[in-house]
């Protein structure tokens, strides 16, 4: 689960560089709660955790993803060369 979840706060970084208008709607001192709508049993589990901490008190948000694009290299124009022996 947690490894899910570790994809998804740098997915939501790199998003949040893209579109820092949206680190104004995170209050601070707030635990973010990623519920990927593609991804049943990770919602599932990650809205168990987060009814947990809100019933603690804790300030909780939800960033709600839809789905993910495809994932694409950002390699420009390698170079593959086969090395010789001496």
């Amino acid at each position: 689960m947690s490894k899910g979840n570790n994809k998804k706060r740098v997915e939501f970084d790199k998003y949040m560089i893209d579109h820092p208008d949206i680190i104004d709607k995170i209050p601070d001192r707030s635990i973010m709660v990623f519920l990927p709508e593609y991804d049943r049993e990770l919602y599932e589990a990650n809205l168990k955790l987060a009814r947990k901490r809100i019933a603690e008190g804790e300030k909780v948000v939800f960033v709600r993803i839809k789905k993910l694009a495809p994932a694409k290299s950002r390699i420009i124009r390698p170079r593959i060369e086969l090395a010789e022996s001496a």
